[in-house]
């Protein structure tokens, strides 16, 4: 992490009556960026790389989303929703940067959530960034399954299988889908403690089983219907598409946001999975940083 100590705050901010946990790097700085973490239900925690860019002139917000790490969960069921999550992330920008505009960032989920909050206020931003972000469920669950299709068969079995009989608590579903993680989401023999953190407060809470589903590629959560690709060609803002090579959120899905997005740009780390800013840490930032520079 970067050593930007004298300029780190942490705290809670009530949006919706509900308290939400934040950690800002920078403050007063120049380029005002807040993030997204993924899940839906992970902690703000592996998306920590990103506060290396306080050390240049960068704002950097980072929370945890509705029933995420250390804040509240939602008052009603039916806020478990992308709709919901949408509202949320206008009040975060509201607390904590008032009247400026920002640039957004999202990882995975929070990347499906970047672009629908750009979709309903990109007046709001001066650019939006997604690292493995989609904008159909249904689409990315097809090349998950194409992934799984190229697994070793035991593991390939092993999901099927227990796809079939909905039993996702068998330990062999579980080894599968862990297996297919360490080819898709981490490459990394052991993951960085920040990783971890967000892996094993993401299980204590509900809001992935509820949201989500029982893995990455089962997602029969609320979002499991999501589905606004057709809407992409109306952000007009400057959007930066990334995605890894390995990624369990393919190329594929990057390039059909990007090919709808006009003037885009697209960004694919050849030796990087799900999560680039890990495993191409100082190459990602460099482009990140760029972009945001040049579209301030």
């Amino acid at each position: 992490m970067s050593e930007n100590s004298d300029k780190k705050e942490d705290g809670f901010v009530n949006v919706n009556g509900l308290n939400l946990y934040y950690v800002r790097f920078g403050k007063g700085n120049r380029y005002k960026l807040l993030t997204l973490h993924g899940g839906p239900g992970g902690t703000h925690d592996y998306l920590l790389p990103l506060s290396d860019l306080a050390g240049q002139d960068f704002d950097i917000v980072f929370y945890d989303q509705f029933g995420c790490g250390k804040s509240d969960d939602p008052k009603n069921e039916s806020d478990y929703s992308l709709e919901y999550a949408v509202e949320e992330v206008d009040g975060v920008r509201k607390a904590l940067f008032g009247d400026d505009k920002v640039h957004l960032f999202g990882s995975s989920w929070g990347g499906m959530l970047a672009l629908a909050y750009t979709l309903k206020h990109q007046d709001h931003l001066k650019s939006v960034t997604t690292s493995s972000g989609l904008a159909s469920v249904s689409e990315t669950v097809k090349e998950m399954h194409r992934l799984i299709s190229q697994l070793p068969d035991k593991e390939r079995e092993a999901i099927e299988k227990h796809e079939a009989d909905g039993d996702y608590s068998s330990p062999e579903y579980q080894e599968a889908a862990m297996y297919f993680m360490k080819k898709h989401l981490l490459r990394w023999d052991e993951w960085p403690r920040e990783v971890a953190d967000t892996m094993e407060v993401m299980e204590k809470r509900g809001t992935y089983l509820k949201m989500n589903g029982p893995s990455e590629f089962t997602i029969i959560g609320t979002i499991k219907d999501v589905d606004f690709k057709d809407d992409l060609h109306t952000i007009k803002i400057p959007a930066l598409i990334t995605c890894g090579r390995h990624d369990e959120v393919t190329p594929e899905i990057a390039k059909s946001i990007h090919d709808r997005i006009g003037g885009s740009q697209m960004e694919v780390f050849e030796n990087s999975a799900h999560m680039q800013f890990w495993e191409e840490r100082d190459k990602y930032l460099e482009v990140l940083s760029e972009f945001i520079r040049k579209n301030d």
